[in-house]
């Protein structure tokens, strides 16, 4: 563990904008491409993914505190306001994205921008950027929780509306999302009031395994496309393309979050909330949930616009948090926000 903190601590200054498991997560990438799963492995690694997924959101029901999701109703209508972003005005500019390139890019590639755009806000990223912005830690951990607990059902549903012809979700889809997201969750959230505190405790541990699941899922997803041919499908200008949507698109929804929201009142505390929470979204819920909706190869292009949007949210959001925590006063709880965010990063 020590050795992991040096090695952590040599990234800073310098290289603080870089988070180590973007880092892991690209070097995956890089081994499934390199070294793609023979076709005896994938099948268990399809087993495998499949108890990962499960793992992964029954620890996220045993961390997110639905009693202080509840709690932060009362302001409602900044959770109503990034919920709409979230999922509603997002989606449509993903459908416009999506008219408007689908004449130059691939189907898949054109199905990984639009699915993008239907995913929860990110838990993590969000609370911290906004602490660090000294935004309202409290609303940011609130709505966090509120959109990834809506995300469970209101994700696949706009998969279904959207692209459900394109993804094959059918009967199957939709009981593979009970059992393996719904039901895992619920157990977490059912023992969240016994096991909460020790789940705060045992952090460390549970990210591990958190993201150890999710790096399984994008090994398995991306290996089985590798090794069915996908780079003879898929150019590598169009890569760039797309990364260059994703960078316009987070630039725009930056922007447009933080204007609405003051242009509607919000103090600057809320509407930092407010950007943070309406424009990042989540990869943690994004790869389990593209890994259960589109088969197996088609899965492992779906989701490189996801990990290359959340790559950029991570840098562009650090740089943002760090200017606008530099322009603005701190506030008289800003410890208790700081030590809030910890809690729910």
């Amino acid at each position: 563990m020590n050795a992991v903190r040096r090695a952590a601590g040599w990234f800073h200054p310098r290289f603080s904008w870089l988070d180590p498991f973007v880092v892991v997560l690209l070097l995956t990438l890089l081994a499934a491409a390199l070294l793609p799963p023979h076709a005896a492995a994938q099948g268990v690694l399809s087993v495998a993914g499949t108890a990962a997924i499960a793992v992964q959101f029954f620890i996220s029901g045993l961390r997110l505190s639905t009693a202080e999701a509840v709690g932060g109703l009362r302001v409602w209508r900044l959770h109503l306001l990034i919920a709409g972003f979230s999922f509603a005005f997002f989606p449509l500019l993903g459908l416009g994205v999506a008219a408007g390139s689908s004449w130059y890019l691939t189907q898949e590639l054109v199905a990984g921008l639009l699915f993008l755009t239907m995913l929860p806000t990110a838990v993590q990223t969000a609370v911290t950027f906004t602490t660090i912005a000294r935004g309202n830690t409290a609303a940011a951990v609130c709505a966090a929780s509120i959109s990834n607990l809506l995300g469970i059902v209101v994700t696949p549903l706009l998969v279904a509306l959207f692209l459900g012809s394109f993804s094959g979700m059918n009967a199957g889809s939709a009981l593979r999302i009970v059992l393996q997201i719904v039901v895992p969750f619920l157990l977490g959230q059912l023992l969240n009031r016994r096991l909460g505190r020790w789940a705060e405790r045992r952090s460390a541990p549970l990210k591990l395994v958190d993201r150890g699941a999710i790096l399984l899922v994008v090994y398995a997803a991306f290996g089985t496309a590798v090794a069915n041919g996908v780079w003879d499908r898929l150019p590598r200008h169009q890569l760039v393309v797309a990364a260059g949507i994703c960078a316009l698109m987070l630039g725009l929804m930056l922007a447009l979050t933080f204007f609405v929201a003051r242009k509607m009142r919000f103090d600057r505390a809320d509407a930092t909330a407010i950007m943070f929470g309406g424009s990042e979204k989540s990869l943690a819920a994004g790869l389990p949930i593209s890994a259960i909706l589109f088969p197996g190869p088609l899965a492992g292009v779906v989701i490189l616009p996801v990990i290359m949007y959340h790559a950029m949210q991570l840098v562009v959001c650090a740089v943002i948090a760090r200017r606008m925590a530099k322009r603005t006063a701190p506030v008289p709880d800003a410890a208790a926000a700081l030590e809030l965010g910890k809690v729910a990063a």
